[in-house]
């Protein structure tokens, strides 16, 4: 058999499938640590510390001109970063992106990209610098702080890490994309983040709550707003989360081009979110609208300049804003989520972090910095303090050490005897003579100074007893003018400046509390210089994601919501009470063609039920509501309930907290509910306790039927329905069955042609009587005992005459003496009155006048007021079972900002 040759017998027998395992781990592990995921210390990854690093090289600091990007990508490619010129320069002009980084890192000039998508120039075209913040980034680099290591070829070293006098993770935020795992970091304000930090320095054990009232949340360099705050809570304690950006809109008129006439409505957007491509956008909207996603624009045009971003969308006149811009916020990237993923490399290997684990690894990386940097400072001023000593010693003995260097023949010579304190002297031939050398002997010797002469002898170096070669060196470099009296003193007032630096420097090292302080002043500093205001807006009401009821006053508030569908809470201090017949003050501000159609108080903690004209139910928290004055105009209901296009709120109740938290209240408690067609229903309170985002089912409302009122009750009340024509009939609440949500009810009173029902009492207190008020301000109250019990169904008794001086009926209501009573006008005016100054009559009656109306103004709502004792801290509680027509959120709505 043929021997194989030596070549064949070197051949190591692999199993595949082992070695790709082996090979793609080392692939994996070499893209995840060096080149996609950021270090949790400086937050840069490879590439981006390369070029940082090769610019401070290339002495591109921010003082300093500026270098064409190819040279400097070509210090970094041929020195560190061996992976392709193009890496290096899209890192670098990341870096430089205003738009793209919070604090940019890299000065650029030329062009390096826009918001529009736009890629930068070549490189051979852009230059670029270091910023001030990166400077602070790789600030005592050069004391020794951080390790270096070879590069790619042994044949440079190169940081590690770098320093990061500012929280660049944070600050910066990070993306990229390794095996198995990415990382998506959000930046955030600097000025917060210094806080939050100085904070855990102060107390470790800080709870993410507290830490959270500094950095409350991500602040994108595009500004824009956040919408909710529940999903940054959750990635600030898990490391993983969603953050909903939305774009900042406002509403404007704008005038048309070349003409005179009015001008149209239109919605300005001058703020994106984050990662969003501007004209990318545009052309997203443009689409929606063509594919009839988004109604109501008639047109879209961008006039961003250098002053700022300006996207106008134009609207049709019969557009709803508030509709329009909820469609823009669904369909298109104007509202855009942040999927955030903290993983970063802490000691090498990707971990996922939340807000305090970040925080811990940088103030450990900074403590790390301040030992090293102060281990560097001390060891060079203690070399110092010693070089100072022994031009001390020098200065001292001068004469001496003159007639040691004189004597010396040359350098080294000069610098060992300084080191001895002594020096050679050629003797003369009378001292060979003496000593018993012979004249031409060329022997010399050192000897005391009284066989040889003068020599310096260590004694004389007290409290030193010799010269170091450091010493001896720098006496040998001493120059002639530093012999003068004057720097003699300098030497000496240096020499005592570095002993209490030496001092300084090792109660550093002593004390770790110190070297907190340490690093809070600093990132104060760097706060004071660089920090500026935030940017993103945090909206905490969007999203329905955050529980606000510990945060909240749980005091006494008015809500009130326009016809078009504004709403807002004001507090009841605001308003006073008036005296019969009184005019009245502005309750609310209100648009063209706007009023006030629903008023009722609630506690701040209560629980809203919205009831709408299709039977639907929507859930809300007071505190939901946006606050307001008495003149705000408040904010659009559509903002805060996903309320179908073509439905309309109809009533509202309040349910008190305790009670929608009890499960014997919600089974023994009842919604009972009217419908402008005479029809009653009566469902357990129960059955809305859970309701969805996007409503439930309250009532089956048929066609050309609508609901109108909903009343809380306890099963065991008496029911009067009021119908416009004056009309009143009230049966026990027994007649109508319990039934579940998705029935119709069962007739509650009959009604002639054209007739409607406008409100529905629920009788539950003794001595209660009936308030009427028509639409012209006539009212009366009629005692409860005229209204005969009847069976359901009926068409009911007289409850008050209606003709065209009184109009017709607009509200009926349960009311005591001690009552007060809030009246609205459509004008927007509101009174607030004592029942006690309405007249009582009979039934057949069209009552007096309550309130003097201006000219077309007419009664929009009536809503029951219940004084109680300030000891039960409760100043006023309004009737939770507004009266009215329908709140119309179709039918323009005025806007949903808070006036």
């Amino acid at each position: 058999m043929a021997e194989l040759p030596d070549s064949a017998s070197r051949i190591i027998p692999i199993n595949i499938e082992e070695e790709m395992k082996s090979s793609y781990i080392d692939y994996s592990m070499s893209v995840i640590v060096s080149r996609a995921l950021p270090d949790v210390r400086d937050g840069l990854k490879p590439v981006q510390r390369r070029v940082l690093y090769g610019m401070q090289e290339l002495g591109l600091a921010a003082g300093r001109a500026h270098k064409k990007s190819a040279r400097i990508v070509g210090e970094v490619l041929g020195k560190y970063h061996p992976h392709g010129d193009q890496s290096v320069y899209d890192a670098l002009v990341r870096m430089a992106q205003d738009f793209a980084v919070r604090g940019p890192l890299v000065d650029g000039q030329g062009n390096f990209g826009s918001i529009d998508g736009d890629s930068a120039a070549a490189m051979r075209y852009t230059e670029a610098r270091l910023t001030r913040l990166s400077e602070e980034i790789l600030r005592d680099l050069d004391k020794e702080t951080v390790d270096y290591t070879p590069n790619f070829d042994g044949s440079l070293e190169e940081p590690s890490v770098l320093p990061a006098a500012l929280p660049n993770l944070l600050l910066n935020g990070a993306s990229g994309i390794a095996v198995g795992m990415a990382t998506n970091i959000p930046p955030h304000n600097l000025g917060e983040l210094v806080d939050g930090i100085v904070a855990y320095i102060e107390d470790p054990d800080i709870s993410l709550e507290a830490l959270m009232a500094h950095i409350p949340a991500p602040d994108f360099p595009t500004g824009g707003v956040i919408y909710g705050v529940g999903g940054v809570r959750e990635a600030y304690a898990t490391g993983r989360g969603r953050v909903v950006m939305r774009a900042r809109m406002h509403e404007e008129t704008i005038k048309r081009r070349g003409g005179d006439g009015e001008g149209r409505e239109a919605l300005v957007v001058s703020e994106i979110p984050y990662q969003v491509n501007k004209s990318t956008l545009i052309e997203q909207i443009a689409h929606a609208v063509r594919d009839k996603r988004i109604e109501g624009v008639s047109d879209l045009r961008d006039e961003s300049d250098r002053d700022g971003m300006r996207i106008v969308i134009e609207l049709r006149r019969d557009a709803v804003p508030a509709v329009t811009q909820n469609q823009l916020f669904k369909f298109t990237r104007l509202q855009q989520t942040f999927g955030v993923n903290t993983v970063a490399l802490v000691n090498g290997r990707p971990k996922t972090l939340g807000l305090k684990d970040l925080i811990r690894h940088y103030v450990d990386h900074r403590h790390e910095i301040v030992v090293r940097r102060t281990e560097f400072e001390l060891r060079k001023a203690e070399e110092r303090a010693h070089i100072l000593e022994g031009l001390t010693v020098a200065l001292d003995h001068l004469d001496a050490v003159i007639a040691i260097i004189r004597q010396s023949d040359d350098t080294d010579a000069a610098r060992a005897n300084l080191m001895a304190g002594v020096y050679p002297q050629r003797l003369t031939a009378e001292q060979k003579e003496r000593l018993g050398l012979a004249a031409s002997d060329p022997v010399e010797i050192t000897g005391p100074r009284e066989a040889v002469g003068y020599a310096l002898t260590r004694e004389d170096f007290q409290p030193q007893p010799w010269l170091s070669a450091a010493q001896a060196d720098a006496i040998l470099a001493l120059r002639l003018s530093r012999l003068t009296g004057l720097e003699r003193d300098k030497i000496a007032a240096e020499y005592a400046e570095i002993l209490k630096e030496v001092e300084r420097l090792q109660s550093i090292l002593a004390s770790e509390p110190l070297r907190m302080r340490i690093i809070a002043d600093e990132l104060r500093e760097v706060a004071e210089k660089y920090a500026d205001p935030r940017r993103t807006e945090i909206d905490v009401m969007g999203g329905g994601d955050i529980d606000l009821e510990d945060l909240i006053e749980d005091e006494q508030v008015v809500v009130t919501i326009t016809h078009q569908g504004l709403v807002k809470r004001t507090s009841m201090a605001e308003y006073r009470t008036q005296g019969r017949g009184g005019t009245g003050h502005r309750g609310t501000g209100t648009r063209d063609e706007d009023f006030v159609e629903h008023l009722f108080g609630a506690s701040a903690h209560d629980y809203l039920l919205f009831f709408t004209d299709h039977g639907q139910c929507y859930w809300l928290r007071v505190y939901d509501v946006p606050e307001g004055t008495r003149t705000g105009k408040g904010r659009s209901v559509r903002n805060l309930v996903q309320i179908d296009q073509d439905d309309r709120v109809r009533a509202v109740l309040a349910i008190r907290k305790e009670d929608f938290r009890d499960d014997d209240f919600l089974e023994s408690h009842f919604v009972l509910m009217a419908t402008r067609a005479g029809r009653v229903k009566k469902t357990p309170l129960a059955d809305f306790s859970r309701p969805r985002a996007d409503g439930i089912i309250a009532i089956d409302v048929v066609d050309g039927d609508e609901l109108i009122e909903a009343h809380l009750t306890d099963g065991d009340t008496e029911v009067l329905l009021g119908s416009s024509e004056g009309q009143a009939i009230r049966f026990h609440e027994g007649d109508v069955r319990s039934m579940g949500r998705k029935s119709r009810g069962v007739g509650g009173m009959k009604l002639p042609g054209g007739e409607r029902v406008v409100g529905m009492i629920a009788v539950r207190r003794d001595g209660a009587q009936v308030l009427t008020i028509s639409q012209n301000g006539y009212g009366k109250r009629t005692d409860l005992d005229e209204y005969r019990v009847q069976s359901r169904n009926g068409k009911g008794i007289l409850t008050q005459k209606t003709t065209g001086k009184t109009g017709p009926l607009v509200a009926i209501k349960s009311v005591l003496p001690d009552d007060q009573l809030m009246i609205a006008t459509e004008a927007g005016t509101m009174i607030r009155m004592a029942v006690e100054d309405i007249s009582v009559y009979s039934r057949n009656t069209q009552g007096v006048r309550v309130i003097n109306l201006k000219a077309n103004d007419a009664i929009a709502d009536v809503a029951r007021l219940v004084i109680e004792d300030a000891e039960g801290g409760v100043v006023a509680q309004i009737d939770p079972t507004p009266s009215g027509d329908a709140l119309d959120t179709d039918d323009g709505v005025a806007g949903d900002g808070q006036a």
